[in-house]
């Protein structure tokens, strides 16, 4: 099995575990990378696996950086959550000779791609806005953004409230007042989405979900909806702080009025599964979810 070592070499504890693990992973596989800074140029690589180092964060990195040639992944968790990379260093050693013998299943994920377009002041309001790119949905745009969990539009300092209009395939939805809007894949779904009162999805769904931050209205709720459509947010007044974040590592000012185009990407996220790690399981351990409080009298 040829495979791909990446991982977060800024986080401690990460180069020090990947030298322990290379002599096991070698007397497995054939290692064709081995990039712990992850800016190696993955775009000729052929590999049947990524084996990423250090926690969600490295995983979120590793699928930009395979871009539109995605291997599948497999995880290992050296930060402090771990709920994409949930396998422990010792999990490996021990799941990994199943691995290479095919014993594993493939888990196909939901990408996004993201356009940024600035618009002059005297664009007419969201009912007449212009359709987005429409190239074919097999065609990666070179001027998108791909990512794996979600955009997000947010205020910052001086953090005035900022004035969003939501467009699905052209047509106008809804205008939000408040800290921003985030449109999220099922995968993150149990991130930022969620942190804003959104819902969990099944992992494996074709949807997205937009959930406004802190909506200055009652009637402002999550929504969810196909993955086939087209979604554009379009920013009202130009307001210092406007900020466009992907994945919670890539921010991009936005200073003047601008049109966000969110859509499927061609390409999906593969995380590989191995026996006894699901879904739920990580639910339960990682977030506690359906859990009741350990309530303690002092």
């Amino acid at each position: 099995m040829r495979v791909m070592v990446l991982g977060n070499g800024q986080r401690a504890g990460v180069g020090e575990e990947a030298e322990r693990l290379l002599p096991f992973l070698r007397d497995h596989c054939d290692i064709v990378v081995f990039d712990l800074s992850q800016t190696h140029d993955l775009s000729a690589v052929e590999a049947e696996l990524t084996l990423v180092l250090g926690g969600d964060g490295a995983i979120l990195r590793a699928a930009r950086q395979m871009g539109y040639r995605q291997v599948p992944v497999l995880g290992v968790n050296l930060g402090k959550l771990g709920f994409l990379a949930d396998l422990s260093p010792d999990e490996l050693r021990q799941v990994f000779p199943c691995v290479v013998r095919g014993e594993y299943r493939i888990a196909h994920h939901l990408m996004y791609e993201c356009l940024v377009e600035e618009i002059d002041d005297g664009t007419a309001r969201p009912e007449a806005v212009a359709q987005p790119p429409t190239a074919s949905p097999r065609d990666p745009v070179t001027n998108a953004y791909l990512g794996l969990n979600e955009m997000a539009i947010q205020t910052g300092p001086p953090f005035h409230m900022i004035e969003l209009d939501l467009l699905i395939d052209g047509e106008a939805v809804s205008r939000y007042s408040g800290d921003g809007l985030i449109i999220s894949t099922p995968v993150g779904s149990t991130a930022h989405s969620l942190s804003a009162g959104g819902p969990i999805l099944g992992q494996e769904l074709s949807v997205f979900v937009i959930t406004p931050i802190c909506p200055h209205a009652l009637n402002n709720r999550p929504l969810v909806d196909s993955a086939d459509k087209v979604y554009t947010v379009q920013t009202g007044r130009p307001t210092e702080g406007m900020t466009l974040i992907l994945d919670g590592q890539l921010a991009i000012p936005l200073p003047r009025r601008h049109r966000v185009t969110v859509r499927r990407a061609p390409v999906t996220f593969q995380l590989m599964k191995v026996s006894g790690h699901s879904y739920y399981r990580t639910l339960r351990n990682k977030l506690h979810w359906g859990m009741q409080p350990n309530y303690r009298q002092e």
